[in-house]
């Protein structure tokens, strides 16, 4: 682990990581990253953190989704 360190809650927003720790271990096919803080990223905006707190995705509200036609 490099000296980079989640000060985060669950309650920040993923932006607020943005430029904060990089990732050291890229699994796209699996979905999920590795970042040099111990932290896993998920691609649907969830969150590992190192001390075992989960955060959870940021989802739009279902009333807000474009429907297809």
């Amino acid at each position: 682990m490099c000296t980079h360190r989640s000060s985060r809650s669950a309650a920040d927003s993923p932006a607020a990581r943005a430029g904060t720790a990089h990732v050291v271990a890229a699994h796209p096919e699996q979905g999920w990253n590795l970042l040099c803080d111990g932290t896993i990223v998920f691609d649907d905006t969830g969150e590992l953190l190192p001390d075992g707190r989960v955060v959870a995705p940021c989802r739009m509200p279902a009333g807000r989704l474009a429907m297809a036609a």
